[in-house]
């Protein structure tokens, strides 16, 4: 099970893109890059396979600016089958422990009133992020790094105002342990507007290691032409790496967007990238 203290690992993860991004493709030796980070060869290649499963130099190939545009090309999904599988099937299975309930439009209409939501925060692969659920499931996760968790905060309470909301980290471990770790099972409830649910019901369709663009999203859907507003509703997914709008893609092979920065979800495509590739070797 990843440990949820490997936060720290994100942090020196974080210093790394930037290191990487300030040679403008070229890549750094273990022993060039290690120095960069003030940390000796042996430690940081320590660290990286901790966090990735695979070696430095590796991970360093998967955070470069032009990675996107290649696992467009060499991880690409359709979403045909989305529409085959059906998007409405409440309780529907992903990945083997991720388990899900959508909120009806009268009950979202309500803006949370009724609804107690409990919140707390936690250490994350990517991150302090910010956890927040009904009795039902995770209905927020918000990565902080980048915003700040006041600003986090103040994001996920705008989108239910009407709810009453607790400090109880305690509730929701065992959802959000189950979230980064991928083991035992991780209740989500997803709480949007009709066509936002749609939407990230498509994305939850996107495998782990494999992205696909936002008109493939439109057309899962059943919208082919609306593909801006899909990028909206991809942009207001509440629920941060669990609903996987980091898998969505420009077609020109952009990052396009996100909610909670983009070395975040930088980031989040490294590690799934190369911990697919672990397990395939």
């Amino acid at each position: 099970m990843q440990n949820l203290e490997d936060g720290y690992h994100y942090g020196v993860m974080k210093r790394a893109i930037a290191e990487i991004d300030a040679q403008g493709g070229e890549v750094l030796s273990l022993d060039d890059l290690a120095a960069r980070m003030h940390m000796s060869p042996a430690h940081f290649q320590r660290l990286f396979s901790r966090w990735a499963g695979v070696s430095p130099k590796r991970v360093q190939q998967y955070l470069t600016l032009g990675h996107a545009k290649r696992m467009l090309h060499e991880n690409f999904t359709t979403l045909d089958a989305v529409n085959e599988l059906g998007l409405s099937g409440n309780g529907r299975l992903h990945d083997l422990f991720l388990r899900w309930e959508a909120m009806s439009p009268g009950e979202y209409a309500r803006k949370g009133a009724g609804l107690v939501i409990r919140y707390g925060t936690f250490e994350s692969p990517f991150g302090l992020v910010l956890a927040m659920g009904t009795e039902k499931g995770l209905c927020g996760l918000a990565f902080t790094d980048e915003i700040g968790e006041a600003a986090a905060q103040e994001d996920l309470r705008a989108r239910w105002p009407e709810a009453t909301y607790l400090a109880d980290a305690e509730a929701l471990r065992p959802w959000v342990e189950a979230a980064f770790g991928q083991t035992g099972e991780a209740r989500l409830h997803l709480i949007g507007a009709p066509f936002q649910i749609k939407v990230w019901e498509a994305l939850l369709s996107i495998p782990s290691g494999q992205v696909t663009t936002y008109s493939e999203i439109a057309g899962a859907v059943g919208h082919p032409r609306a593909v801006r507003a899909v990028g909206t509703a991809v942009g207001r997914n509440p629920v941060g790496w669990l609903i996987p709008c980091h898998r969505a893609l420009r077609k020109s092979g952009g990052l396009g967007g996100y909610h909670w920065g983009l070395p975040v979800k930088r980031a989040m495509l490294a590690y799934e990238a190369a911990r697919a590739e672990g397990e395939a070797s």
